[in-house]
C-alpha cells in the first residue's frame, strides 16, 4: 500500500474518533476484516491499528479485539489522568498530617539557629555528608536492614534513586524482570534508559517465581525490579518463603536485585527486605516522600559497598547532590524520632481510609492492603476503564487507569484509587461518586 494511502487511511479513522462518528467502546474491524474492506496487507492492517493505538485513540484487547477509547481532554494524557486544583485527585499519593506544617516551621527555626547554616550553602558530597549516611543506616535498621554508613547514598527521592540505579548498574538493551502491573515510575526509568521490561504474571501475594525462572533459562536477564513489600498498585507483602525464592533465583541466575521500598513503612508486619537476605546484590530504594512529605525530595540507596563509586558518580552527573537543607531537615527528624512518629500517624491514618473505601464501595471487587493508601478495583467483564476514568473526570474526579502500571500488552481494565491525598469528608463523597459511576456502567 503506498505510504500516502496508509497514512490517509489513519488520518481518516483518527478524524472519525476524534469526531466521535466512531464513538467510545465501539469495536472496530478485526485485522483481516479491515485489510479485506480497504484492500490492504495483514501486515499494513495491523500498522494502522498499532498507529491509531500510539496515538492514544484505540486498545487492543486479546481476546476481545480493537476498541474506540473515550477522548481525553487536551490538557490530559492518556496514562494517568492528572489533576487540578477543582478537581478531586485520586490518582496520585502525596498524604500528610495536620502537624506536618507546624513541625516544619519548627524545624526551619532551629535550622536557621544552627551553626552550620553557612555548610548548606556549599556543595555537598556526592552520596551525602557522613553524619547523614549514618543516620539514614541507623533509620533502615529499623526496617531489617544492618547497614553501614559506607553502603548509604543519599538521593533526591525515590525516583532518582531508581533512575541513579539503572543508570549507574544497567546497559541500554539489558533485560530487566518486572511484575506485569508495576510502578509508572519504573517505567518510565527502563525507557528513559533503554532497558527492555520483561512482565511476570502474579501468583497470589507476588510474583509468579516459576515464570521469572523459566525466563531466566531462556534469555540473559540482568535484574529484578520488585517491590515484595506493600506493592504498588496491587498491595501484596510477599511471604517470607517466597522472598527466599526470589533471593535463591536471583544468585543462582547473577541478577541483580532492584528493592522498591516506597510504601513498605505501612506494613508493620512485614518478612525481612531482599536487602537483608541478600544484601551482595540488592539495592535498596526508598524515601522520605510517601512517609514525610512528597515536597521533601529526600531519598537514600543502601547497596552493596562495591557498587557505590558506580552510583556516586551517577548522583554526580545527575543532581552532584541532594539539596543540603531538605537533607539536613529529613535527617534530623530521623534522628529525633519525628519519622517514626509520623510513619505511626500515616499507619493509622491510612488504615482509616481504607475502612473507608470498603464501607463506600460496597460489593464491588477491591485489592488491597489493609493499611495502605491505595485500593485496586478490577472492573465487571464489561465495563472499560477508560469509560470510567472519563465519566469520573466529568465528575471532577481523577483516577488512574491500568495503562501506566501495565507491563504487558494485556491490559487489565481496573483502575486504582489513591486515597491519602483529599480530607475526609472530599474522600468520602468521591468514593460514593465512584460507585455510583461503576454501578452506572454495569449491565
Amino acid at each position: 500500500m503506498p505510504q500516502s494511502r496508509y497514512k490517509a487511511l489513519v488520518d481518516r479513522l483518527a478524524d472519525d474518533i476524534r469526531t466521535q462518528r466512531l464513538r467510545p467502546g465501539t469495536r472496530l474491524p478485526t485485522h483481516r476484516e479491515l485489510a479485506a474492506r480497504e484492500g490492504l496487507a495483514l501486515v499494513t492492517a495491523t500498522r494502522v491499528y498499532a498507529e491509531l493505538q500510539a496515538m492514544g485513540l484505540v486498545s487492543g484487547e486479546a481476546g476481545r479485539g480493537t476498541f474506540v477509547r473515550e477522548a481525553l481532554p487536551s490538557a490530559q494524557g492518556s496514562y494517568l489522568y492528572g489533576w487540578s486544583t477543582e478537581r478531586v485527585d485520586l490518582s496520585f499519593n502525596a498524604p500528610t498530617l495536620p502537624e506536618q506544617a507546624g513541625l516544619l516551621r519548627t524545624a526551619l527555626r532551629q535550622l536557621a539557629a544552627g551553626g552550620d547554616v553557612e555548610a548548606l550553602l556549599r556543595y555537598q558530597p556526592h552520596s551525602g555528608r557522613d553524619h547523614e549516611r549514618e543516620i539514614v543506616a541507623r533509620h533502615v535498621g529499623l526496617r531489617g536492614i544492618s547497614a553501614s554508613p559506607q553502603s548509604v547514598l543519599v538521593v533526591s527521592g525515590g525516583q532518582h534513586g531508581l533512575a541513579t540505579t539503572a543508570m549507574a548498574l544497567l546497559e541500554p538493551g539489558d533485560v530487566v524482570a518486572v511484575d506485569a502491573l508495576t510502578y509508572p515510575g519504573f517505567k518510565l526509568v527502563a525507557e528513559a534508559c533503554r532497558l527492555e521490561l520483561a512482565p511476570i504474571p502474579a501468583a497470589g501475594h507476588g510474583p509468579d517465581l516459576d515464570a521469572l525462572a523459566a525466563l531466566c533459562r531462556q534469555r540473559r536477564v540482568r535484574a529484578v525490579y520488585t517491590m515484595p513489600t506493600l506493592h504498588n498498585p496491587l498491595g501484596w507483602v510477599t511471604s517470607a518463603a517466597r522472598r527466599e525464592a526470589l533471593v535463591a533465583i536471583a544468585r543462582r541466575h547473577d541478577l541483580i536485585l532492584i528493592e522498591d521500598a516506597a510504601y513498605a513503612y505501612l506494613a508493620t508486619d512485614a518478612p525481612p527486605p531482599l536487602a537483608a537476605l541478600a544484601p551482595e546484590r540488592t539495592v535498596y530504594v526508598s524515601s522520605f516522600s510517601k512517609s514525610v512529605a512528597t515536597g521533601l525530595r529526600v531519598g537514600f540507596l543502601v547497596a552493596p559497598i562495591a557498587w557505590v563509586p558506580k552510583l556516586e558518580r551517577t548522583v554526580r552527573a545527575t543532581t552532584w547532590n541532594t539539596p543540603a537543607m531538605m537533607t539536613a531537615i529529613a535527617c534530623a527528624w530521623a534522628e529525633d524520632g519525628t519519622v517514626v512518629r509520623m510513619e505511626d500517624g500515616k499507619r493509622r491514618d491510612a488504615a482509616m481510609r481504607q475502612s473507608l473505601a470498603a464501607d463506600l464501595l460496597g460489593g464491588l471487587t477491591r485489592v488491597g492492603h489493609p493499611a495502605s493508601y491505595f485500593v485496586w478495583l478490577p472492573l465487571p467483564n464489561e465495563v472499560r476503564a477508560d469509560t470510567i476514568a472519563t465519566a469520573l473526570m466529568h465528575e471532577n474526579i481523577a483516577v488512574s487507569t491500568a495503562e501506566p502500571f501495565a507491563t504487558s500488552p494485556q491490559v487489565p481494565h481496573a483502575i486504582r484509587l489513591a486515597l491519602g491525598s483529599v480530607a475526609i469528608p472530599a474522600l468520602s463523597q468521591a468514593l460514593q461518586t465512584v460507585a455510583r459511576v461503576i454501578a452506572d456502567h454495569t449491565y
